[in-house]
């Protein structure tokens, strides 16, 4: 007697046989209140345990121990095959309902399987050039944001040309009083330099006077580094503080020569 289609036998029989034979997409087998769709199983010909199969059919509300007592009747009517794995069952569909393809139809079929294979290795291609010419293209500056910054661009020309037309006009872009307050602290800051260069040239004097090490190896030995081996010079830092006067006080004459005489 063959299972009702409603019932646990038959969805259980249906998932293991329909998928093993491949049938067309929309088998639909009928539940009260439910209709379940079972081209999810497509292609299950391989043993299943019964918890394999209710985590496949649990969109069907069907309880382990129903599922596993449909499994047990399947193959007790010798519907389904199964091995016993010490207290485990693996079940599987009767492999004698399924057409053994021949030589010439497994050749075939390795034939269409490395042609499907070419198809899918162009179509990949293809997929990678189309996702390369999408990035190159998100890449590029939409119109809108070409015209925001060549306004950008535009505005800053024009702030630097107003500028160097000041400068070439002679006009002084910083107050007098403002350079002389820089300068005062850069003086004050090189002779703070200056003062800890000859304090620490003393110190340092007598500490080698007497010393069997030699100085090269013993300032390596303790990490110590004088300007020089930093790339930096106080006499370049007081030259520039010298021409920093010089020029202001050049300025003044300049602005002094401008003047109209006095009547």
């Amino acid at each position: 007697m063959a299972p009702k289609s409603d019932s646990t036998d038959a969805i259980v029989l249906r998932y293991l046989n329909e998928g093993n034979k491949q049938k067309t997409l929309g088998t639909v087998c009928a539940l009260p209140n439910a209709h379940v769709n079972l081209s999810l199983f497509i292609q299950q010909n391989r043993p299943l345990n019964s918890q394999n199969v209710a985590d496949a059919l649990q969109k069907y509300n069907l309880k382990k121990a129903a599922i596993q007592k449909a499994l047990d009747t399947l193959a007790d009517n010798a519907k389904i095959s199964f091995k016993e794995y010490g207290k485990q069952k693996v079940y599987l569909a009767r492999q004698d309902q399924f057409d053994i393809p021949n030589s010439e139809e497994l050749s075939r079929m390795k034939q269409e399987n490395e042609k499907l294979q070419e198809q899918l290795g162009e179509q990949k291609r293809s997929i990678s050039e189309v996702e390369g010419e999408i990035k190159a293209l998100q890449s590029n500056l939409t119109l809108e944001q070409i015209r925001e910054k060549e306004a950008k661009l535009t505005n800053e020309v024009n702030e630097m040309e107003d500028r160097l037309e000041k400068l070439r006009g002679g006009v002084t872009l910083v107050k007098p009083e403002d350079r002389k307050a820089v300068e005062q602290i850069v003086y004050e800051k090189i002779s703070q330099w200056r003062k800890r260069k000859r304090m620490f040239k003393d110190l340092w004097d007598s500490i080698t006077e007497n010393s069997p090490k030699d100085v090269k190896e013993f300032k390596e030995e303790i990490g110590l580094e004088y300007d020089e081996d930093v790339g930096v010079s106080l006499q370049s830092y007081s030259d520039l503080l010298q021409r920093g006067k010089k020029r202001s006080s050049g300025d003044l004459q300049q602005q002094c020569a401008k003047r109209p005489p006095l009547q």
